[in-house]
């Protein structure tokens, strides 16, 4: 299993572990710092041992970082973590503005089906079932988003299954949610937003969520 240090404190950005385990191309550590591509959100960018990360995935409890056929590490071997912290900074807002403004659909304007989410840097976007344009919504949310993120309000996340490693987020008195994503501390930290509205499909639409501050 490796450590996921990014939930204890995702805004630690070097670390010095050992490498645990070597897969060819992939290594395993003992702890991390650098989240893998989960839920929707991209994995982070970093380096390990001064070697670009060209990809993480997830097996089991434990996760796999792809360096390369020649990166030329061994199990036992002291390394350091480097995380691109201005991406995983935008990743972490971003995937929260999702989150509120999913939570605000769902209680203003559900039950609805959500068939999709993705988590970039530049933007995130949340799939739905939805007959005609849903942009009409948007001025709701945007006035209820506003309203949770200038209060500041601090943001709670805890495993509620450490065993699984499940874990959720919570602002009391508006949600608590199931999710292993790496979060902001406070809402304040989202900024403002804009909301982008897509045809995907006859029947489908999606908001895209940017930050508007930025």
């Amino acid at each position: 299993m490796t450590h996921k240090l990014f939930w204890d404190d995702p805004y630690r950005q070097t670390l010095d572990t050992r490498v645990t385990r070597v897969a060819g191309p992939e290594v395993m550590v003992g702890e991390t710092i650098l989240y893998a591509f989960s839920g929707g959100q991209e994995s982070d960018h970093g380096t390990i041992g001064g070697r670009p990360v060209l990809g993480a995935r997830k097996d089991g409890l434990t996760i796999l970082y792809d360096l390369g056929p020649d990166h030329g590490l061994s199990p036992g071997d002291p390394v350091g973590l480097v995380l691109d912290w201005s991406r995983r900074y935008r990743l972490m807002r971003l995937h929260f503005a999702a989150e509120i403004i999913l939570e605000l659909v769902m209680r203003d304007f559900g039950p609805l089906e959500k068939t999709g989410a993705h988590i970039a840097p530049d933007k995130a976007r949340i799939d739905f079932t939805w007959e005609g344009s849903i942009a009409p919504i948007f001025p709701s949310l945007l006035e209820s988003s506003g309203a949770v993120i200038a209060r500041d309000l601090p943001i709670i996340t805890a495993f509620s299954d450490e065993a699984s490693q499940r874990r959720y987020w919570e602002i009391e008195g508006f949600a608590r949610v199931p999710c292993g994503g790496t979060h902001p501390r406070r809402t304040g930290e989202i900024g403002p937003l804009a909301l982008k509205r897509k045809n995907i499909g006859k029947g489908r639409e999606r908001i895209e969520v940017l930050l508007a501050g930025d």
